[in-house]
C-alpha cells in the first residue's frame, strides 16, 4: 500500500493517508468529527452505518467525512508534520542498514573493536528514534 516517492516520503493510498494525518492532527478536529472519520477509515463502517449509529442524516455523516478530510489536509500541508514523521523514519531506516552493513565489514576485514562499538550504538540510538 505504501510507495516510496524520488523524494524519500511515502505515498499511500488516500484512506490510509487520512488515517495516518488523523493520527497527527485529530485532536484540531471536533470530536463528533473525529469520531465519524475514525468510524469510516479505520472501523469502515459505512456512510449509512455511521449515520444509524450517530442519529443523523448520511449526507451529515459525509459532509462531515469531507470537512474533517479537508482540514486534516490542509493541516499536512500548512505543518508537514506527517511528512516530516516518514521522512525521518525512512532516514533512521538507512541509518541502520548503513549501521548493519559497517559491523558486517569490519567483521569480514580487519576488526576493530571501536569501529563495531561505535555502529552498535548507532544502531541502538536509531532504533530507539525509529520506536
Amino acid at each position: 500500500m505504501r510507495n516510496f516517492t524520488p523524494d524519500g516520503v511515502f505515498s499511500m493510498a488516500k484512506d490510509m493517508k487520512i488515517s495516518f494525518l488523523l493520527d497527527f492532527y485529530g485532536n484540531v478536529l471536533t470530536d463528533k468529527q473525529r469520531e465519524v472519520v475514525e468510524y469510516y477509515y479505520n472501523d469502515d463502517l459505512s456512510l449509512s452505518e455511521i449515520a444509524e449509529n450517530e442519529g443523523i442524516t448520511r449526507q451529515g455523516v459525509r459532509d462531515a467525512v469531507k470537512r474533517a478530510e479537508a482540514q486534516l489536509l490542509e493541516l499536512e500541508d500548512r505543518l508537514g508534520f506527517a511528512r516530516r514523521f516518514q521522512q525521518t523514519q525512512q532516514a533512521l531506516r538507512q541509518i541502520c542498514s548503513a549501521a548493519e552493513r559497517i559491523r558486517d565489514d569490519n567483521s569480514r576485514c580487519s576488526f576493530v573493536p571501536e569501529i563495531d562499538g561505535d555502529a552498535k550504538r548507532i544502531l541502538e540510538i536509531a532504533r530507539r528514534l525509529s520506536e
